[in-house]
């Protein structure tokens, strides 16, 4: 891989280095719906929806714009139920993030009137509202001098000053946000870290990233980019088997309503053990993955006698129903296989 030679340190340059970052964004930078507002309820679920999912998954069936529409201010998700809740952010995973939306709504409105504090630092003592929620809400909403540091953010810093500390070490964190803060251009915030974090995900990718077109590549002292970041080795990932059911009577389907935190209001094909199922015909096997766990999801048809009694939180429900419930989507995949 071709990678030009640095001519420039950012911090001695740095008007230079803040010029061409903005420069090459406000001429070349994307168009999403979160960047046509500076509404920072809206900005801030944009962060939010972004923070564990591509940007192509959120544009994907206009999610943004689907829960904006369903919940405008922080009014309408003030009262809402927490199946509203969950129904609408189907599909996104990490769903504690929308209860916290939540969280951070009725604090806005209970302590702060109904309008957003304006600094990253009062931003941050919002539940659910980190350092770079803040930071970004702060600098896209109000064009307040905030820095932030997201994976993209992180990666162009390490490559930028050819750091090989971790990351996601205490040290490395540290210094990330340093750099961030004393790059930041304080007269143009929002331009800034748009554009900073838009490198990261155009040019300065995780595998081949593109260091000929990059707007900074004369500031960037790494030789070997894809060689940085450099993380925590990761923990191995924990392989688990699940064993649902498929059974429809009488134009209804059995589901079982989720109890563990990370999936808790969610309804789910009902489980069983292996010799519970051994008999049964098997319709469909999937693979899908959620946190450190990656799972394989074997389905198979319960025509007739269910195996064993209906267990607590199963309950039968129409397709009509089923549409509107919220459901994981490995379930919902595999339903909607079974179903046409």
């Amino acid at each position: 891989m071709l990678k030009p030679e640095p001519l420039f340190n950012a911090f001695d340059e740095l008007e230079a280095f803040q010029s061409s970052l903005v420069t090459w964004f406000a001429e070349n930078g994307q168009i999403h719906p979160w960047r046509e507002t500076v509404d920072p309820w809206a900005i801030l679920i944009s962060e939010i929806m972004l923070q564990q999912t591509t940007v192509a998954a959120v544009r994907a069936n206009r999610r943004f714009e689907k829960f904006m529409a369903e919940f405008p201010t922080v009014l309408e998700i003030q009262q809402a139920s927490e199946e509203q809740l969950l129904k609408a952010w189907e599909g996104l995973g990490y769903y504690n993030r929308v209860r916290n939306l939540q969280k951070t709504a009725i604090s806005v409105i209970e302590k702060w009137g109904g309008a957003f504090p304006t600094s990253a630092a009062d931003l941050e003592t919002l539940p659910g509202v980190g350092p770079y929620s803040a930071g970004a809400v702060a600098s896209f909403a109000f064009n307040e001098p905030a820095p932030i540091v997201d994976g993209n953010v992180a990666r162009v810093l390490s490559r930028l000053f050819n750091s090989s500390t971790e990351i996601d070490s205490t040290a490395g964190k540290k210094q990330l946000w340093k750099w961030a803060g004393d790059l930041l251009d304080r007269q143009r915030p929002r331009l800034f870290n748009s554009a900073l974090m838009e490198v990261g995900q155009i040019f300065c990718r995780p595998q081949k990233p593109d260091c000929l077109a990059c707007p900074v590549a004369k500031f960037c002292q790494t030789s070997d980019p894809e060689s940085l970041p450099r993380k925590k080795a990761k923990t191995k990932a924990i392989e688990l088997t699940e064993h649902a059911l498929f059974v429809r009577r009488a134009g209804k389907i059995l589901l079982a309503q989720e109890k563990g935190s990370r999936r808790k209001g969610f309804y789910r094909l009902p489980l069983r053990s292996l010799e519970e199922v051994a008999d049964l015909e098997l319709l469909q096997s999937s693979k899908y993955a959620i946190t450190k766990y990656r799972v394989m999801l074997h389905l198979y048809q319960a025509a007739g006698q269910i195996p064993g009694d209906l267990n607590e939180g199963e309950s039968w429900f129409t397709l009509a129903q089923v549409e509107e419930l919220p459901m994981p989507s490995p379930d919902r995949k595999a339903l909607n296989r079974i179903l046409g």
